[in-house]
């Protein structure tokens, strides 16, 4: 982690799925995209920054994907002197209505938990319901496992793994990948169409899995062998993959680099 740049924003570049993912930007928007996309001033900046510290000046042709999110924070009072989006804090804050309608704005995912708690907590009390002691912060999630083999190319599915192996011995050919340069397997998709209510090959390729993120060209390659997978499942036509595969496409190009118009 670059913990100050040339503009005071934190860098940093994290191990995922056997890629780095580099960033961070913090743009303010004056209005909400349903698929946000990254600015060129936002590229421009990683890139620069990231080559004063790694052994090779990343190239434009490097990045496999690129993607960006809206983050709701919640805006800080009228008489606050706080001008940057970056000096917002990110806590979640809880705001009881005159009618008793409990709102939450700001948080983060990675905080999911305890604003579920404090909102539901707070939801009580307001309902006059009896105190109750809340027990998820120790309550372990479906497939939790103590101990995790991070070999195991299906560990993020935890004790369903075990489930998914037995399909795959019943019918080896499931256990091959859909990709060459991803992990990602066609019991996968079956697992998701049939366990995770998938139904579309976005819920496949971004959602269940991480393709889009991790390779956008790959995942597009990808993209017909999950439709027919899904439409077996789903007891879809040829149309309807057709019209998956466009859509995928479609909001897939968009993670390509090269397939922007920069400004001049």
């Amino acid at each position: 982690m670059i913990p100050k740049t040339s503009d005071g924003r934190v860098l940093f570049a994290v191990p995922w799925h056997e890629r780095v993912v580099v960033g961070t930007t913090d743009t303010p928007l004056d209005e909400c995209l349903l698929e946000p996309r990254a600015l060129e001033e936002e590229i421009d900046f990683i890139l620069s920054t990231a080559k004063k510290y790694l052994t090779r000046e990343p190239q434009r042709k490097d990045i496999l994907s690129i993607f960006a999110g809206l983050r709701p924070l919640a805006a800080p009072g009228e008489d606050s002197e706080t001008t940057s989006t970056k000096e917002i804090s990110r806590s979640h804050h809880l705001r009881v209505s005159l009618s008793g309608l409990v709102t939450i704005t700001g948080g983060k995912w990675t905080t999911y938990r305890k604003m579920a708690e404090d909102t539901v907590d707070k939801a009580a009390m307001v309902a006059g319901l009896e105190t109750q002691k809340c027990r998820t912060e120790d309550m372990p999630i479906h497939g939790w496992l103590s101990n995790v083999n991070y070999q195991d190319p299906l560990y993020y599915y935890g004790s369903d793994a075990d489930y998914m192996r037995d399909l795959i011995s019943d019918h080896p050919e499931l256990g091959k990948k859909l990709h060459e340069r991803l992990p990602y397997t066609a019991i996968e998709v079956i697992w998701s169409t049939r366990y995770e209510m998938a139904r579309t090959i976005e819920d496949i390729l971004a959602r269940r899995q991480r393709a889009l993120f991790l390779d956008a060209r790959a995942a597009i390659e990808m993209a017909p062998k999950v439709a027919r997978i899904l439409a077996r499942e789903l007891k879809k036509d040829e149309s309807w993959q057709k019209d998956q595969i466009e859509q995928f496409t479609n909001l897939a190009r968009g993670y390509y680099l090269e397939e922007r118009i920069r400004p001049d």
